[in-house]
């Protein structure tokens, strides 16, 4: 009961940071030097007296600032997000974000799981093997993974990919199954709309759809693998330091035991956060792997929307990431009380 107590706080604790976050969002884009409804014209037409006071009334500008902020806010906490000017104008936000939404997700899904299946093991394995030519290969390798930049890697591995020859008789486009629109584009999930457990129904179409994506995931949690190596490497070589280690084996607990049932746990406490953290950067920060290879994903949408000008939408993705954010630090604080028990149960 303490746990749930302890879930729950956490999720009223978020509550005002949603408030605050997109307070600030409302100042910044309807208080700051840039008029939205000058912008939104000068970006498509001539700009003409009745036209900025058509844009102005459109956007609730004409309105006082107090009543249009209540109404600004009102609108994004149910739902109604408006229509956007500039980026597939006239579309419904709240459509463009169900569209988009999901491929950027599935993208940073298997970007972080790919980081962690690599990154975290081999940083543990390097800590356990401290100091030796293993523990320096690995952690060399992580260090130079780590620096390559996104853009980069993303060329050089279409570049193997998608040449006219299969890299050593390899060839990605019809490896377990075929692909037959090619590496870059969109990923095939529109079979499970209205029908998550098609996820698992559909197996063959979940491959094609983890296939599509798992060269721009690569990519994407590169340097978040790395860091991650590099982390887990530490928290390992700090925790086997431990008195309470050092306890257990005077106490004559075997190797093994030790390694999966002290080391390896308690090394994972630091590592939540900065898996989490990645997480959400990796959801956001995604619009050049996206732009790459062809994903029309949030990072692209919201790109478009700010390079355009489109600062009502610009507004809208901002609440959409916030939301993400939070959502991202609640499963954070879950995963606490699932790696260590003591969470939740001192009132912390």
């Amino acid at each position: 009961m303490n746990r749930l107590k302890y879930i729950v706080k956490r999720v009223l604790m978020s509550v005002p940071v949603l408030w605050l976050g997109t307070s600030m969002t409302w100042f910044i884009i309807y208080q700051g030097p840039v008029d939205p409804a000058a912008n939104l014209l000068s970006g498509n037409e001539r700009l003409t007296e009745a036209k900025y006071e058509a844009a102005r009334t459109e956007l609730g500008l004409d309105q006082p600032p107090l009543q249009h902020y209540v109404d600004w806010m009102w609108n994004l906490f149910t739902l109604d997000l408006g229509q956007t000017w500039l980026v597939y104008t006239g579309s419904n936000v709240g459509a463009l974000v169900l569209d988009f939404l999901p491929r950027t997700v599935w993208l940073g899904f298997w970007s972080v799981l790919i980081a962690i299946l690599i990154g975290v093991p081999l940083g543990f394995y390097a800590g356990i093997r401290s100091n030796t030519v293993a523990d320096y290969i690995a952690s060399v390798s992580g260090i130079v993974w780590r620096a390559m930049p996104n853009f980069w890697l993303a060329v050089i591995l279409l570049a193997l990919l998608v040449g006219s020859e299969p890299l050593f008789g390899f060839d990605w486009d019809t490896f377990l199954v075929d692909l037959p629109s090619g590496v870059t584009g969109n990923p095939g999930l529109s079979y499970m709309a209205g029908d998550p457990l098609a996820l698992f129904t559909q197996p063959g179409e979940t491959l094609a759809a983890i296939k599509k994506i798992l060269p721009a995931a690569l990519v994407l949690g590169s340097a978040s693998m790395g860091n991650e190596m590099r982390i887990g490497r530490t928290a390992v070589l700090e925790t086997k330091n431990e008195q309470y280690v050092d306890f257990a084996r005077a106490r004559g607990v075997s190797g093994r035991a030790i390694v999966w049932k002290h080391v390896f746990r308690n090394a994972l406490v630091p590592l939540v956060p900065v898996i989490t953290t990645e997480a959400f950067l990796l959801i956001g920060g995604s619009v050049l792997v996206e732009s790459v290879f062809g994903i029309n994903g949030m990072g692209k949408l919201f790109f478009d929307a700010a390079i355009q000008g489109d600062l009502p939408l610009v507004g809208s993705l901002m609440f959409v990431f916030i939301v993400l954010m939070l959502t991202i630090n609640i499963a954070q604080d879950i995963l606490y009380t699932l790696i260590d028990p003591r969470v939740g149960y001192d009132g912390t």
